[in-house]
């Protein structure tokens, strides 16, 4: 698995170009901004992009959506408790006021334990409500996708409708840190001192895990 990391947009998003470098086949994570740097990015590569996958509905990641999909065709992805997000009149309400493009309808909804097939690799589906109702982290070869669940010493917000403390650290302590140690963190946002981490790392010096 080939693994990119871009920051795009203007607030620190972290979207992820992944490929299988035997087949050229691609998915890109949370494009929310500079859509035609990551599609040129992946041509680049000479990448064949054919998905798209929110790890949430919020619209600083989903802002990208529409533009990245007409300029390749890729079908998008999301959880089935966050599509109506797209649609809803407050996350329309949000979309407008933080300045974000609007995004299309998922072509497909994801569930918890689902496997998504990137050339000869894939990426898991786990399923971590909490910052939204289905929010979603992906791992594949040791490498966890944490979107605005898991930063790198932080978590999520948990103020947004939908949202639950609770049920965020209920997700994170079950399905996230009981992962391997050495499982490498992609956070959803540019908010720590460092790109990534690891779930062992975290555990150690996440203020919010300890």
């Amino acid at each position: 698995m080939d693994i990119e990391q871009i920051q795009v947009g203007f607030m620190a998003v972290f979207c992820y170009l992944i490929s299988c470098p035997e087949t050229g086949k691609a998915l890109v994570i949370d494009p929310a901004g500079d859509e035609e740097r990551i599609v040129d990015r992946a041509k680049e590569k000479g990448l064949d992009l054919e998905t798209i996958i929110n790890t949430h509905g919020h619209p600083d990641h989903t802002c990208g959506n529409a533009k990245v999909k007409a300029l390749t065709g890729a079908e998008i992805l999301m959880h089935e408790l966050d599509a109506p997000m797209l649609s809803s009149g407050h996350a329309q309400d949000m979309t407008r006021q933080w300045g974000f493009e609007p995004s299309p309808m998922p072509d497909r909804l994801l569930n918890d334990g689902e496997d998504i097939p990137v050339g000869e690799v894939s990426l898991k589906v786990i399923h971590t409500p909490g910052h939204s109702p289905g929010g979603i982290c992906l791992l594949g070869d040791g490498n966890l996708f944490t979107g605005d669940t898991l930063f790198v010493e932080g978590i999520g917000r948990t103020d947004l409708p939908g949202a639950s403390m609770e049920q965020f650290m209920k997700s994170i302590k079950e399905r996230l840190l009981t992962l391997p140690g050495e499982t490498i963190v992609w956070p959803g946002h540019h908010y720590g001192p460092k790109p990534s981490s690891t779930i062992g790392i975290e555990k150690m010096s996440n203020p919010w895990l300890r």
